[in-house]
């Protein structure tokens, strides 16, 4: 694959689905023209009765200029109940505020959801003025990616897309990053389908998932595939395929394996390439901090402590036993220049997938404490962040990453296409 990557670009992933411009949600609000030397008192009253929580990029005034120059003030009162009579069923504070200050409550419309872009800002306040804030990620360092952040993100990118199809199939594949040092902590494939002699019992669990080199991610493309494809890069792409051995696009495979008890394989369905990566970089862990007795109470109990989506991470350190044990675990470790502290679960690193991830696999970024995730292929099966669901802009979870699309261009995707034609090759002569 090449490494010029003076095409490859990075699209910020939003919290929220992005709306049409001119399709924007809105909703209805009680409001009223007012005196405007009056203006002050009416929006310190109605900020304390009836206060806009869910509406804090509405502005409470707008602002009008009539003829002649006059200005014209109107305010929202509150929002406006469901049904067809809604300014007969105010509350009662808000009918004495009428009758204080000989209002005359009309109807008008606001935007829903806060501008995600300038655009989206102006039209906007055609409906009803809205403030507008330039997207920062919600986490603390992340504003932007300069040329030499970027070539790193594009570089980490490429070896994840090398990697999925490094032993002939084409699966999903993780690469954990520690930004800080530009380093690789962990990286894993697909290891849902396995070739096993192993008997289909209980004790599949104790003797085979040990086994080191048991899952190599070979699947059946048999019985599997559901007759669904999609684009590599959504609508510019001409070249449907339909990569059923990726985890995260089909994760319902291991119920349909189910009935196949005359196969010599079994599936796991939770060993998709973000959980194989996370595990080998928690097995990195206690190798280069192995005499760490209590680190699991510790852990525990930092996240018992309450984590606010805004406050940038925390990160529960331990130190290395002495420099000598730290020298020779380093010389077991895939990276060099390894932390002289053992770093709390992914606290600060980034990942980067080739299909973005399910539901199962985004989930467990969160409670791993993930700061980025970047992916290039969307999902739109049962993709989690952007296809199907948007898990970054969950409110109830107590950490929050940003989400970013490395957008591949054609000469990027050859190393998939060339992998997936050569096995589809190959199983027709078989067949034949």
């Amino acid at each position: 694959m090449s490494n010029d990557f003076g095409t490859w670009q990075i699209v910020h992933i939003p919290d929220k689905e992005p709306h049409e411009l001119h399709q924007q949600p809105t909703e209805n609000v009680v409001c009223s023209v007012i005196d405007p030397k009056r203006a002050n008192q009416i929006v310190r009253r109605l900020n304390q009765i009836a206060p806009l929580e869910n509406h804090r990029h509405v502005k409470r005034i707008h602002k009008k200029i009539l003829e002649g120059g006059k200005i014209q003030l109107s305010v929202i009162l509150c929002l406006a109940s469901e049904g067809d009579n809604q300014l007969d069923s105010l509350p009662p504070y808000i009918h004495e505020m009428i009758s204080s200050y000989q209002l005359s409550p009309f109807i008008a419309k606001v935007c829903k959801y806060a501008a995600t872009s300038k655009e989206e800002w102006q039209e906007q306040c055609k409906f009803w003025p809205t403030s507008y804030h330039p997207l920062t990620y919600k986490i603390d360092g992340i504003t932007g990616f300069n040329e030499e952040d970027s070539k790193s993100v594009f570089k980490f990118m490429q070896s994840a897309i090398e990697l999925a199809s490094s032993d002939g199939l084409v699966v999903n594949a993780a690469v954990i990053v520690d930004p800080s040092a530009k380093q690789i902590i962990s990286n894993a494939r697909d290891q849902v389908f396995a070739w096993s002699t192993c008997e289909v019992d209980s004790d599949i669990d104790s003797s085979c998932i040990k086994k080191p080199g048991l899952f190599n991610s070979r699947s059946i493309s048999t019985g599997f595939a559901p007759r669904e494809s999609f684009h590599l890069n959504g609508s510019s792409n001409q070249l449907k395929q339909p990569f059923t051995s990726v985890s995260c696009l089909y994760p319902w495979q291991w119920a349909e394996q189910q009935s196949q008890s005359q196969s010599s394989y079994y599936c796991h369905p939770l060993r998709h390439a973000a959980i194989v990566a996370i595990e080998s970089s928690a097995a990195r862990d206690r190798r280069l901090f192995p005499s760490e007795g209590n680190i699991e109470e510790r852990c525990l109990e930092f996240d018992h402590e309450k984590s606010w989506p805004s406050a940038p991470a925390k990160k529960q350190k331990t130190t290395c036993a002495n420099v000598e044990d730290y020298d020779k675990l380093n010389s077991h470790s895939c990276t060099s220049d390894q932390p002289f502290e053992r770093p709390y679960l992914c606290t600060g690193y980034d990942i980067y997938l080739v299909w973005e991830p399910c539901t199962m696999c985004a989930m467990a970024l969160v409670h791993q404490r993930i700061r980025r995730i970047f992916y290039a292929f969307p999902n739109p099966n049962a993709g989690a962040l952007g296809s199907v669901h948007r898990l970054q802009g969950e409110k109830s979870l107590n950490h929050h990453y940003a989400v970013f699309r490395v957008l591949v261009p054609e000469e990027g995707q050859h190393t998939l296409r060339k992998c997936y034609t050569e096995v589809a090759e190959t199983e027709e002569i078989n067949i034949c």
